[in-house]
């Protein structure tokens, strides 16, 4: 298990190197100028040729790739071009707020699916498994910005029951207690609603089908020989070892729900990684898209191996076999 482990923390690691490699010389090889941004039109040609010196923009792509990664292997991430803010410090504001809604989203998404792809396999075939799979595949095909424009129409717009934008209201410094967490509720509600809805349509597909794979196996049919009740043959025998290819799905999704949280974030204007990110590229920031991209790589490679560790956890042969191979 451990030289496993290794293994996949070295192809891992390739794998962030060779993202923000492609992602450094496809940014800085892209039309737009971040000198354009900071001094506008009317600057003179020895201001922007100072302004990139100053920013080392006036040296090959090469040079400057290396002296990033450098130092940001060193943990100096450098400035924000845009707004003059360290990288680490915007960014660390940022994933606070994403890893605060996307935890949640990833929680009661993960939670419900459970529970409704176990009762979908259970009346496989009935009117209520045709109802919840057509939608679950709906909430799955569903574009995420879509969804939360609608949520915004239907919401704030027609019944008026919710806020569409930011973390909290205006009067949020003057409010305490129960006041002040009602408030930051309902400017959660949308967008968690919107990252959880989407993420029940893919977990409940996936339970289902891994619960009704389960379903079909010798030991089900013996346990029902031998008269286990229906209930405790879907939730104690097929469930439990429905959870190895669930768990590994856990894992895979959160890279995936923090790529999802950009467009979400932005339509909400959730202060999060991703509103920073878009209004980066906007801006040609190249130290804030760097490092968040370098972050969301990492994600990826992290999720990969807590799912493996989720698998050998629930399932004792993935650790055996590992073992023995």
């Amino acid at each position: 298990m451990l030289a496993r482990f290794g293994h996949r923390l070295l192809a891992g690691l390739a794998v962030v190197i060779g993202v923000v490699t492609l992602t450094f010389f496809l940014l800085h090889l892209a039309p737009g100028d971040p000198i354009d941004i900071i001094l506008g039109p009317a600057a003179t040609v020895q201001q922007r040729a100072a302004q990139r010196t100053a920013l080392g923009l006036d040296r090959p792509l090469p040079a400057q790739f290396a002296s990033w990664l450098s130092r940001f292997a060193r943990g100096d991430w450098g400035n924000s071009i845009a707004k003059g803010r360290p990288v680490r410090a915007l960014l660390g504001n940022a994933w606070r707020q994403t890893a605060w809604l996307v935890g949640l989203s990833l929680l009661l998404s993960y939670l419900t699916g459970l529970a409704i792809g176990a009762l979908q396999a259970a009346r496989s075939g009935s009117r209520l498994d045709t109802l919840l799979s057509v939608s679950t595949v709906t909430l799955f095909a569903m574009p995420g910005y879509w969804l939360g424009l609608m949520l915004v129409l239907a919401f704030t717009y027609w019944a008026r029951l919710l806020p569409a934008f930011g973390t909290a209201g205006f009067d949020s410094d003057y409010l305490h207690g129960a006041s002040w967490l009602i408030d930051r509720l309902r400017h959660l509600a949308l967008p968690l609603a919107t990252l959880t809805l989407i993420g029940i349509g893919g977990a409940t597909r996936f339970v289902r089908g891994a619960m009704l794979e389960t379903l079909s196996q010798p030991f089900i049919t013996t346990a029902r020989a031998k008269g286990v009740p229906p209930g405790r043959v879907v939730t104690h025998h097929a469930l439990r070892n429905a959870l190895t290819p669930v768990v590994t799905l856990l894992g895979l999704s959160l890279p995936a729900l923090f790529s999802g949280a950009v467009f979400v974030e932005a339509v909400f204007a959730w202060p999060g990684v991703g509103r920073v990110l878009v209004e980066a590229v906007r801006a040609r920031d190249y130290p804030v898209v760097m490092a968040a991209t370098a972050i969301s790589a990492v994600l990826v490679v992290a999720g990969n191996m807590i799912a493996d560790v989720l698998a050998a956890w629930v399932d004792p042969r993935v650790r055996y076999g590992s073992a023995t191979s």
